[in-house]
């Protein structure tokens, strides 16, 4: 309830559990201290929390939530930023241009929409019957339904799925994803998105010993597999690529760090 309502008002929210720390029962007490970041917040939380429950004036409450509401709408406020239009740009410019934008510091989010912005312009262009869905950042692919970060559907079937790495993949994280995602949900092709560099050997030597048992797995640069795509599809292609990537920036939810990031980058690209 409480996550929903703040998308629906353009609140800045996690689209994760709201105070997902506090899962199943937890004690509002000082035992709760150890493991918690920030901890004078969380006795400041806890002297609020202890404040609400011992008054029963009304004025005091409604003064709280009066309070609240308007610290809710000063958030939202500080998170509206103009999303600059990305210009038209040659293919040597959106060479430049990615690699500067992958550099932002997005908590993973920039490359996972770098790669569904250019689906989505694959889909447009080819007219595609594609469902191309994307999980949050820290939302997990099991519980959301998804065989990946991105999950490929056409008429409800899984055409493919796809994970965008930041970090190198080693050998067990191939492992790991064929056992845990792969394989119970029969996925034939599945694709590793990295950085430059950024699969190990015996990762490689893991995925093609699933080849021979009938399952799909590869590794895809992201900047070479973007670059390559948005010249095969030409003008019509990159410019569906320009619409969708600034779609996704200007979503609600994303944080203002990231948005903030995209407006540099844009003006370094247009200043050059």
């Amino acid at each position: 309830m409480v996550n929903p309502f703040l998308q629906r008002n353009r609140i800045p929210s996690s689209k994760g559990p709201y105070l997902a720390k506090f899962r199943r029962s937890v004690r509002f007490d000082e035992s709760t201290n150890f493991g918690t970041r920030d901890v004078a917040a969380y006795t400041s939380f806890r002297n609020l929390l202890a404040f609400l429950e011992g008054t029963n004036d009304d004025g005091e409450i409604q003064g709280f939530l009066r309070y609240l509401v308007y610290l809710f709408a000063r958030l939202r406020e500080a998170s509206v930023i103009a999303i600059s239009r990305l210009p038209r740009i040659s293919l040597e410019q959106y060479d430049t241009f990615i690699c500067s934008l992958m550099d932002v510091r997005s908590r993973g989010r920039i490359p996972v929409l770098l790669v569904v912005a250019t689906l989505n312009a694959i889909c447009e262009y080819f007219g595609l019957d594609w469902g191309i869905g994307y999980q949050g950042i820290n939302v997990a692919d099991a519980a959301a339904g998804a065989g990946g970060d991105i999950t490929v559907r056409r008429g409800g079937q899984i055409v493919f799925s796809a994970e965008v790495a930041e970090r190198v993949i080693d050998r067990n994280r191939v492992m790991s994803t064929f056992n845990t995602k792969i394989a119970p949900n029969e996925i034939q092709d599945y694709l590793f998105f990295i950085r430059a560099g950024g699969v190990a050997p015996k990762a490689r030597v893991q995925a093609r010993q699933y080849f021979t048992q009938g399952y799909e797995v590869n590794f895809l640069e992201i900047r070479q597999w973007i670059l390559m795509t948005v010249a095969t599809i030409g003008p019509r292609g990159r410019d569906a690529f320009n619409r969708n990537m600034i779609t996704l920036i200007d979503a609600p939810d994303m944080p203002r760090a990231v948005k903030v990031g995209w407006n540099e980058q844009i003006e370094r690209l247009v200043a050059a």
